[in-house]
């Protein structure tokens, strides 16, 4: 909840746009004890007021508070890794819609794990593609097969089996479910 807020001029509660007390019958507003009661409305309503007028900026991962991030994330089906500084967390979020697009892609699977692993990361990708060919007829086929994803990121510094354990989870979730991964994190610094 995010709490009373106070006018930063006067450091009073934050008042209400629209008085519920302006919107009564003539008759009633001359009713003095019923106009102070219905400023407790009013005082627990600005609020309100002040949250729809702002909510643009609750919905955007730039702008949303701090604690509204996990909970705009889970709007985009991304979970957050609390390792993670903030700045990166909001980055993820923002850019979650346009990986969802991008999911499964070489591109698309870059992209999260640079994300994912921080704007310095190296990401490299090589596919086996599993198709094999040879441009000689009844010739033995050159190459493999086999189905296969290699990964390899590098960054310039972390700790490396925390970033293998975060970076398989964000693997897990971008990279085709039939296509088996090997992933390798280097170090550099």
């Amino acid at each position: 909840m995010r709490g009373i807020v106070h006018d930063r001029i006067n450091r009073q509660p934050l008042a209400n746009p629209v008085p519920i007390g302006s919107r009564l019958p003539g008759i009633l507003q001359e009713d003095q004890f019923l106009m102070q009661w219905i400023r407790a409305f009013d005082d627990s309503i600005a609020p309100v007021y002040a949250v729809l007028d702002s909510l643009d900026s609750y919905v955007r991962p730039e702008y949303a508070p701090a604690d509204f991030l996990d909970w705009l994330a889970g709007w985009v089906d991304v979970a957050l890794d609390d390792a993670w500084s903030e700045e990166q967390r909001r980055s993820i979020v923002a850019g979650a819609a346009a990986l969802h697009r991008r999911a499964g892609t070489p591109d698309g699977i870059r992209g999260a794990l640079r994300l994912a692993a921080g704007p310095d990361a190296e990401v490299e990708l090589e596919e086996s593609g599993a198709t094999a060919w040879s441009p000689t007829p009844g010739a033995p086929l050159p190459g493999s097969d086999e189905l296969r994803l290699a990964i390899t990121i590098t960054v310039p510094k972390g700790d490396r089996a925390e970033l293998e354990r975060r970076l398989e989870r964000v693997a897990a979730a971008v990279v085709p479910a039939h296509l088996p991964v090997e992933l390798t994190v280097v170090v550099a610094g």
